[in-house]
Order: C-alpha cells, then structure tokens, then sequence
C-alpha cells in the first residue's frame, strides 16, 4: 500500500528535552532511593527496604526507564523529547511502586531473587529493519509466551510481518491481550503487497480486540480507508483508549470518515495526533466529529493534512469544546483568514494551553490579529507560540507585541519567513524585553530584518539565565550588524553560538524598493527608529 508523498518544508533548530543529563539521572536514582526506602503507607503494610537494597533498585529501575524512553524518543524524532521526559517519568514511577509492593526481599531468598523488576514493555523495534516470517517470529516473540509475564506495553514497530509470521503472534496476543495497555503497531507491514498487509492487519486486530487500551499507534501503515476498517474488530473494542496515534497513514476523507465510525468512545482520549494524511476538508470536519466527542483532549495534532479553510473552520468549532486543551498543532494546512478567525474564538476556553503550533496557515495580517487578541487575554501559562510563514507584516506586530509582553513563561518564539522588518521586528523585541526570564529561544529568521531589528533582538534576549538560540538567519543584517550582535552577546557572556548559522543572510541583499519605502517611513535612520519605540506602553490589565 502506498501513501501518496508529501512536501516538507525545513523546520528551524528547535530545543530538546531528551536525553536528559547525567546529573538529572543521578538526581532521579537519589530521589527514588530516598522515597524506597523511607516509612510510607506501602512500607508499613509490605516492610521497609534498606537504603542498600533501595539503591540496586532505584539504579536499576533509571535504567530500565531511561531504556524504554530512549525508544519511546526514538518514535518521534521530530519532537523536542517532552513526551519521551513524560514517558521516563511514568515509567519509574510504575517500577518503583511494583517494588514498594514487593516489599524486601527475605536475606534468603536474595541469592534467587533478582532484584530489579521486571520489564513491562516488551520492543522488538531495535532490531534490524526486515521482513519477518514465521521461524523468526516464534524467536522474537517467545518472551510473550513465558508464564507470568509483566508485559503491558508491547512494541513491534519497524519490523514487517508477513500472514505466517502474524499466524504465529495471534494465538500469543490473544493469550496476553488481558493485561496490554499500550499497543504499538506503527510501520509493521512495510514493503507488503496490500492483500497481505490486510490480512495481516486483520489478523492482529481480530488477535487484540477486547484489549482495554490506553495508547494505540498505528503510525506510518498507509492505512486508507481499507486499512482503518481492518483494524475495525480492535477499534470497536476501544472504550478506554486515551492516545491514539495515526500519523502519515494516507488518511484521506474516506478514511478520516472510518476511523469516526468506528471509534465507539473517544470521552477518555488525552492525545490525538492526524500528521501527514492527504485528510483534506471532508476528512477535518469527520476528524472534528472525533473532536466534538473528546472533551478530556490535551494534546491535538493536525498538521500537514491539506485541510483548507471550510475544515479549519470546523475544527475550530470542534475545539471550543476541549477545556483541558494543552497542545494545539496544525501547522502546515490552508486554513486562511476566516478560519484563523474562526480559531481566535476557541481561544478563550484553552486557559490551559501551552503550545501552539500555527505556521503555514495562511493566516496573515487579519487572521493573525485575531488569533494574537485572543491569546493576550487567556492561555496564561503559554509556553510555546509558532507562527511561522504566514505572511504577517509589520501591520499585525502591534497585536503581536501586547500579546507576547503577557506571556511571561514563554520558552520558544518562532515568527520566521514573515515580513516583520525592522519596524515589527522592534516592536517584538521590546515585548520580549521585560522578564520572560525562562526564554531560550527565539526564530526571527526571514522577515527582512537589517542592522537594528537584529541589534534589538540581542539586546532583548542576551539578558535571558538559559537563553540557547537566536536565529536571525535569512534576513539582509550588514556585516557591521553582525558584529554589533557579537559584541553585545559577549557582553552578556553568551557564546555567539547563540545566533546558530548565518550562511542565508545578505548583508547587501535588500532592494531599491524596499530602501525607498524605508526612506518614505523615515525609518533609514537606526536611532530615530529606536526613539520613535522607545516608550511604548503595553496594557497588561
């Protein structure tokens, strides 16, 4: 089955949260040794651990959690390692209170007993990318078959199964289905035939239907219709299901339409990731049929699925719905100006929200008022805010300015390939100027910026405790402006590795028109443009 290929556009460096430090690792191991290991409602009814035993186990249970979250990472590597944090996090907690119910191990029974618990996820996806047949599977899989096993996170991504060797899994799914919560089936039929891979499809679905799932992820099968509705014996079963993963699986109208239907309670769902589908409008507004039904919906993925401006539109609607919404990405559609509007006024039910995701939508000066008037009234803790290559100009950058100035926690701002200028790009600079103490990173490359749109920048951000990353690459900054952001980075003592690569600036790259049009403003001069912002005021009531 083939999915219909699709154009990428670069993304910018972004900052990553995996792997962790060494001395976060060792920090988590003190952390969990001390709480193993002192009087809890579990030590008094199992018995308390010694600090010696405590720490083998809280060693070895970082260790197994660090493992399993490297792999977890490992699936989404476009991602800035949140999830794979979130996930090491859950999973040592699960470990250590397996442990804390086990209680200490009898000084007798130590010489027999291991003492690091048993794994609960069982991956095969680290091996060798191949087609696996019968002989093999029966290899692979024979940990499942082993009596009282722990396994409740199975994981058979990145390896492609035939009918004979999904013959050889069913009987071990089915055996184990009881006790699985999370299931991931993501690029497991690649390379096959469409028959076969329906088959086989049909198989494992048939093999775990009736599982109480939590985490489903069917990524990166060319699904189509055909494929959603051989896994409709599995989807129909899903009453608990709390993420649901179906990214670049050529879900198309059709498609989008089978996964509505078949989905039979969606009121639990946290996590809904559609990237990479040709799902189009028909496809969005079945998709915010699916929304409209999860009112629990914290993180929301629609990017990349050629949705125009009627299906933003309903999703937008859709999301009005979701009050505990944490993370909205629907980067890379054709939403356009109405359904930016239409966006806007989701806004003020996301008081929780603290990612947004809205580059290449189209959204321009109009659409990106509305949605920078929303958020300055709510999403208090917004943490994260991209708007990239919406063609929004110096026009939008009041609106842009008094709803950056209130957000205090920002981490991430991404404006690039837009047409700020210097003018705008001021006015983001001196939103950008007071506390924001937790930003690391800002992308203001492509906007045509020369010498003092880039010299306000720095002297915004170089002040920042944990500032990493200003990327003002792609505009048209003189060698002398170059320099002058150096010089004041140094002064803050930031490396100049700070400003990332400047390889697409054109110091002498700006055209005659855009020179007159600078004169015409009266903005030639770098002071006078300064002095004309310099006491700007924002409203934060």
């Amino acid at each position: 089955m083939e999915n219909e290929t699709q154009t990428f556009r670069p993304r910018p460096l972004s900052i990553k949260l995996w792997p962790p430090s060494q001395g976060t690792r060792l920090m988590l191991v003190e952390r969990m040794t001390r709480n193993l290991s002192s009087t809890s409602l579990f030590s008094r009814k199992y018995g308390l651990l010694t600090k010696e035993e405590a720490e083998e186990n809280a060693k070895r249970i970082e260790d197994t959690a660090f493992a399993a979250a490297s792999d977890h990472y490992e699936k989404e590597p476009d991602g800035d390692g949140s999830s794979a944090v979130q996930f090491y996090a859950k999973e040592s907690s699960n470990l250590m209170l397996e442990v804390l119910k086990r209680g200490p191990i009898p000084k007798e029974d130590k010489k027999l007993a291991v003492a690091a618990p048993r794994s609960t996820v069982f991956d095969i996806s680290r091996g060798r990318r191949d087609f696996i047949e019968a002989k093999e599977a029966e290899e692979l899989l024979r940990p499942l078959k082993e009596g009282e096993n722990l396994y409740t996170k199975i994981c058979f991504s990145n390896r492609s199964f035939g009918v004979d060797a999904a013959r050889v899994a069913e009987p071990i799914l089915i055996s184990i289905r009881g006790q699985l919560t999370d299931v991931d089936l993501s690029d497991f039929i690649a390379g096959r035939p469409e028959d076969e891979a329906l088959e086989v499809m049909m198989i494992f679905s048939s093999a775990l239907e009736g599982c109480v799932l939590k985490y489903l992820n069917l990524s990166d099968n060319a699904l189509g219709e055909k494929g959603v509705r051989a896994f409709a014996a599995l989807l129909k079963s899903q009453r608990s299901l709390e993420e649901l993963y179906l990214i670049n699986n050529g879900i198309s109208e059709e498609a989008a339409q089978a996964v509505c239907e078949l989905l039979p309670s969606t009121e639990k769902l946290r996590v809904l990731h559609f990237h990479n589908n040709m799902t189009g409008d028909e496809g969005a507004i079945a998709i915010s049929d699916i929304v409209k039904r999860s009112g629990s919906l914290e993180d929301f993925r629609c990017s990349s699925t050629r949705v125009d401006s009627e299906g933003g539109v309903a999703l937008a609607e859709a999301l009005e719905t979701c009050t505990n919404l944490k993370k909205l990405d629907l980067r890379d559609n054709m939403f356009g100006v109405v359904a930016g509007i239409a966006l806007s006024k989701s806004f003020s039910r996301h008081a929780n929200v603290t990612e947004i995701y809205l580059s290449y939508l189209n959204l321009e000066d109009e659409g990106t008022i509305a949605l920078a008037n929303a958020l300055k009234e709510s999403a208090p803790s917004l943490e994260v805010l991209e708007m990239a290559g919406n063609d929004i100009t110096v026009g939008a950058a009041s609106a842009l300015f008094e709803c950056i100035a209130t957000k205090q926690f920002l981490i991430k701002l991404n404006l690039s390939e837009n047409e700020l200028k210097d003018e705008g790009t001021i006015l983001i600079s001196k939103a950008l100027q007071e506390g924001h103490e937790q930003l690391k990173e800002v992308d203001m490359s492509t906007n045509s910026i020369r010498r003092v749109g880039a010299r306000m920048l720095a002297q915004a951000v170089v002040w920042k405790p944990d500032f990493a990353l200003l990327n003002i690459n792609g505009n048209y900054i003189s060698d002398e402006g170059i320099d002058e952001v150096k010089e004041i980075l140094k002064a803050g003592k930031k490396s100049v590795d700070v400003l990332g690569p400047l390889d697409d600036n054109d110091p002498e790259g700006e055209d005659e028109d855009d020179k007159s049009e600078a004169d015409d403003k009266g903005v030639e001069d770098d002071g006078e443009l300064e002095s004309k912002l310099q006491h700007l005021k924002v409203d934060q009531e």
